[in-house]
């Protein structure tokens, strides 16, 4: 491959096998990783080794079944499934990022994905089995590393191709991000419930308030409580803590929850995929009914519905918060929320969106997309809070130490319709203009009738 510079610009030009390729020149330091990245670009004798392999993935009935009576010898064979089964899984992704345009591969944050992925997948090619105990102790500090070091592929990939959506059809450029945050969720499945299998063979495992669970699996999670602990959670932060927050915004607290319907509903699941969801869509709607009403005595409560059917559980969140379709929000239709295309949701290209997502890409802290996420950050924000008596000398103390504020990265829904549609469930939001917004959960019941679907 040959490249030479556009004259009079910031451009290159690149050809290969009669194909040209362009680019633009930037930082020594990026241009270094996307040279880096275009040579691995092509280095594929490996990497088709373990493309062109299946994935054997599992269903959520084999992973409990087979965690249920652990010992030493399933233990093993679970770590040497996922030493095995992740580098193909990932082999996959990396194949799918190089389809796409060079333009795009070569962008701001996707280059920087790409070159994770390539890394994990030479980590995990090269690693030796796993046969004793001790192994596979180390081998659950090197996914906990990996997972670490993965916690910025969301806030880059969410970048890249913002950045990239001039170059791709809506559809092509979501169906894209939703096979790679898919693969993403499915490989983070694996290798959690795998170290939450180890912990609880060597008796670390954490309490989790009497509710039956298999490793990350809770088989009777009560949905009235996940949604109790959300609202709690987020009826108990400071206005100050909010992302983006209008300081002009007054109010006197957040509104209550009321949940109703079948209160006694437990089901199979995974509690840190629900909860994410529900943190995340009640946390809309309290922003929204708080600056509608803002200034007023009292807020109309948001209502939580459940409805347990024979093979799902169905989730009603209700608000009075205005609806959805404003010229804030800058979209036709409630579902272009979740798309990560700027033609659907010109708000992708806001710069207050793009710098911060490239804060999130570069912080070591990254997006997990967890609700312990979220608290951790506001109980690093409240460290720093002082005592005193002027809300704005609080706001300038926590500016100063770089919490808080954090400008939305629109990441919360896209995610959460990623995670409600992961086991063939569904999210759908419905704007009443005027008046409020009614969103509607789905999701199977696990490990029964719907035991196809897979991890």
């Amino acid at each position: 491959m040959s490249c030479w510079p556009n004259i009079g610009t910031t451009m290159f030009t690149c050809k290969r096998n009669g194909l040209l390729f362009s680019g633009r020149y930037i930082s020594p330091s990026t241009t270094f990783r996307r040279q880096s990245t275009t040579v691995q670009f092509y280095q594929n004798r490996q990497l088709e080794l373990y493309a062109s392999k299946e994935a054997k993935p599992l269903t959520l009935r084999q992973l409990v079944f087979f965690g249920r009576s652990m010992n030493e010898e399933r233990l093993i064979k679970s770590a040497n499934y996922v030493r095995t089964e992740l580098p193909v899984r990932i082999a996959h992704r990396i194949r799918d990022l190089q389809a796409l345009p060079y333009v795009v591969v070569t962008q701001e944050g996707v280059a920087r994905v790409y070159e994770l992925y390539w890394l994990a997948f030479e980590k995990f090619r090269r690693y030796p089995p796993i046969i004793t105990l001790a192994d596979n102790n180390e081998f659950c500090k090197f996914l906990s590393g990996i997972l670490n070091e993965h916690a910025t592929v969301i806030p880059n990939l969410s970048l890249g191709l913002s950045l990239s959506s001039p170059f791709l059809l809506p559809d092509q450029l979501d169906s894209f991000m939703r096979r790679m945050l898919i693969s993403r969720i499915s490989r983070r499945v694996l290798a959690e419930h795998h170290i939450a299998l180890s912990d609880s063979h060597a008796g670390r495992s954490k309490e989790h308030f009497g509710e039956p669970h298999v490793g990350i699996i809770f088989t009777g999670l009560n949905v009235k409580r996940s949604i109790e602990k959300c609202a709690t959670l987020l009826r108990e932060r400071p206005f100050w803590a909010e992302d983006n927050w209008d300081a002009r915004v007054k109010g006197n607290g957040w509104p209550d929850v009321i949940i109703e319907g079948h209160l006694d509903t437990k089901f199979a699941y995974i509690r840190e995929h629900l909860e994410y969801i529900i943190f995340e869509l009640l946390k809309n709607s309290m922003r929204a009914t708080v600056v509608k009403y803002q200034g007023a005595i009292s807020l109309p409560s948001i209502r939580a519905t459940i409805v347990a059917g024979e093979n799902d559980v169905g989730i009603r969140i209700s608000d009075q918060g205005g609806g959805l379709l404003s010229s804030e929000n800058q979209i036709k239709t409630p579902s272009d929320l979740f798309s990560f295309s700027h033609v659907r949701n010109a708000a992708r290209m806001e710069n207050s969106r793009l710098g911060a997502l490239r804060n999130a890409s570069t912080s070591e802290q990254g997006v997990k997309a967890t609700v312990d996420e979220q608290l951790g950050r506001w109980q690093q924000a409240m460290l720093h809070k002082i005592e005193v008596e002027n809300e704005k000398t609080i706001e300038a103390h926590v500016r100063e130490a770089g919490e808080g504020w954090h400008p939305r990265i629109g990441i919360g829904l896209p995610m959460s319709y990623i995670f409600a549609t992961y086991f063939g469930g569904s999210l759908e939001l419905v704007s009443l203009d005027g008046w409020g917004t009614d969103v509607y959960l789905r999701l199977p019941k696990l490990g029964t009738n719907l035991e196809g679907i897979e991890v």
